[in-house]
């Protein structure tokens, strides 16, 4: 599409398609087309012949007579030149350009101009280079020819023509800003460019291998049965890995005790002896993994774990390895048809990379499965499921029972006295802090501040953070004996405490709604009545964390988080926040974003 000699103007642009420079939308526009009518404090462009010219208080005053109107009006000039006078010499003809003002009940224009040409609508860019090269780019690239190349329809086309070559700003703005309908075209057109990106990306690898198995035997022997959405993930799945011409490329996203587990296990099953491999961010993350692998999948699997700290199992036999990023540093993995990753986003896409790239062997690829447990919005789905598969398990195995309240300093004797409860039923409490160490800039006490007074008031009080060499340890031990554990956002995703049955959020303003639910995720693991607390300091706390604490469903707090954040970049494969789009809000936009992906489908 793009010629050779335009490329790096265009990639000075960030433009790699059509669409994406159709997409520039001009920032303002010079309109110099003659005016039909005389309007006060709005400009002027007409025909105007000099009639006189006199200098008064100092002042240039050039009186015109407006051929189209029939009138006359003054020009007033405060800063007079020789220039001035000498181009609106009486009896000259001009085109004048000016804000029209009544003074006296008579027609004025403060600092008229003389425009050298007119009839026109010029578009102003204001991009990374020259207003003329970008110019030279739209002209010779968005024409009706091309755009009619694109999925593009009428309406659509029509927009951006009108866009960039506007014969009348009539037919894209009303009162001084974009029509309703433009918007709503630029909106449907950015959701088609963002699309067909997406499916450009995504690549189909052949598999290693097909794979099957028989799930019935495992079914049997839980003493539980699935959900019917892990049950139809593991459905996914099986159809995924049944291929062998298309290695899988699927996530899992399953909100905070979805049950994520068992379809991992399901997974493990099917590559039966084919193998497979898990890797998960933690190595307490991947010793829990390992003991439900044991429990439940131990009389079907060889099973192995892999960490920093310790080995279980011959992990080059195994039919099913769990581990850390340890496994990346071992160049005598066996090769598998399954690479699964747990938490996907807390690995960098390198990482994942990097244990695909491990088990390639002649071009071909294991499957693929990534698990998470950040939901993500409905219409955020809708489009990243254009570049991998989705799968979404939306119902708990057993019904959350969380009381979710925002307290202040008034409030703390309650809250001391509700932990006193709990601990004394030989339940856990858990207190997250928003810093380590005190600073000046943080209203709130750090974590360093309020060990005193939690052990000089309870006992079986443990402390971590993200820096802490120990915290696996401590994490573990605190499970076993612990009563109150204080700590950061380190326990975001991690070990399961069943007995923990109260979280308090310090300074819970400070954190976005995704940590808030992880977090929040922690307790009432097991249908347990249970207690989120949001403690702050603002004397009215933030709307978003009152509408936060009436909802627990992890995929409506997602799409409540969308509401007070601008919509990730899906392309770089990861949901992160930051301004991907400018005209497409996925907040409000699922009926826009629908319509687009049934009309490419077609």
């Amino acid at each position: 599409m793009f010629e050779k000699e335009d490329l790096p103007l265009l990639k000075k642009l960030k433009v790699k398609t059509l669409l994406d420079l159709a997409l520039l939308v001009p920032s303002s526009y010079k309109d110099t087309t003659l005016s039909k009518k005389i309007e006060n404090n709005k400009t002027l462009i007409a025909k105007a012949k000099v009639i006189n010219q006199n200098i008064i208080n100092s002042r240039l005053q050039v009186t015109f007579f407006l051929e189209d109107f029939k009138s006359y009006i003054s020009g007033i000039f405060f800063k007079t030149t020789p220039f001035h006078k000498k181009l609106f010499l009486v009896g000259s003809s001009h085109i004048i350009e000016g804000k029209v003002n009544i003074f006296n009940n008579k027609l004025q224009i403060l600092q008229p101009k003389s425009l050298k040409s007119f009839g026109k609508i010029e578009p102003n860019y204001k991009k990374e280079i020259k207003e003329s090269q970008i110019k030279h780019l739209i002209s010779k690239y968005i024409t009706k020819e091309n755009l009619s190349k694109t999925p593009l329809n009428s309406s659509e086309i029509e927009t951006i023509l009108n866009l960039h070559f506007p014969s009348s700003l009539g037919d894209i703005k009303k009162d001084g800003e974009l029509k309703e309908e433009v918007i709503k075209d630029l909106k449907s057109i950015e959701a088609i460019n963002y699309i067909l990106k997406l499916r450009r990306k995504r690549v189909f690898k052949e598999a290693k291998k097909a794979l099957r198995a028989d799930l019935a035997p495992f079914f049997k022997s839980l003493p539980f049965s699935l959900t019917n959405d892990q049950l139809k993930a593991i459905d996914d799945i099986k159809k995924d890995l049944s291929q062998d011409k298309k290695a899988a490329r699927r996530v899992i996203i399953g909100d905070v005790g979805s049950g994520k587990t068992m379809v991992i296990l399901a997974s493990a099953l099917i590559a039966n002896k084919e193998k497979s491999i898990l890797m998960a961010p933690t190595s307490i993350l991947a010793n829990q993994l390992f003991e439900e692998a044991q429990k439940y999948l131990g009389r079907f699997l060889d099973i192995a774990l892999l960490t920093q700290k310790s080995q279980i199992g011959d992990y080059k036999r195994a039919d099913f390895i769990i581990g850390t990023h340890a496994l990346l540093y071992r160049d005598d993995l066996p090769k598998v048809a399954l690479v699964m990753v747990d938490e996907q986003h807390r690995f960098g896409a390198n990482q994942r990379a990097m244990l695909d790239f491990l088990n390639k062997e002649e071009n071909k690829s294991p499957h693929f499965l990534q698990f998470s447990a950040t939901p993500i919005p409905r219409t955020q789905a809708m489009i990243e499921s254009e570049s991998i598969d989705i799968s979404i398990i939306k119902e708990l195995p057993y019904e959350k029972k969380i009381t979710t309240k925002i307290i202040q300093k008034k409030d703390f004797k309650e809250l001391f006295l509700h932990i006193k409860k709990e601990i004394e039923k030989n339940h856990q409490v858990l207190i997250i802090y928003p810093l380590v160490e005190p600073s000046e800039e943080i209203p709130y006490s750090s974590l360093n501040e309020a060990i005193g007074f939690w052990e000089r008031n309870f006992d079986g009080v443990f402390v971590t953070y993200g820096k802490d060499k120990d915290k696996d340890e401590k994490l573990l031990e605190f499970r076993e004996k612990g009563n109150i554990l204080l700590s950061t956002t380190v326990v975001e995703v991690g070990i399961s405490l069943p007995r923990l049955t109260t979280i308090v959020i310090v300074g819970a303003e400070r954190f976005g709604l995704a940590t808030l639910h992880q977090l929040r995720g922690r307790v009432g693991r097991y249908g347990i009545d249970s207690y989120c607390f949001l403690y702050t300091n603002l004397a009215s706390p933030p709307k978003r964390l009152i509408e936060f604490s009436k909802i627990l469903d992890g995929f409506k707090i997602a799409e409540l988080d969308l509401k007070y954040r601008n919509s990730g970049d899906l392309l770089d494969g990861t949901i992160q926040s930051g301004k991907t789009f400018k005209w497409l809000d996925l907040s409000e936009d699922e009926e826009i974003i629908s319509e687009v992906k049934e009309r490419l489908n077609k």
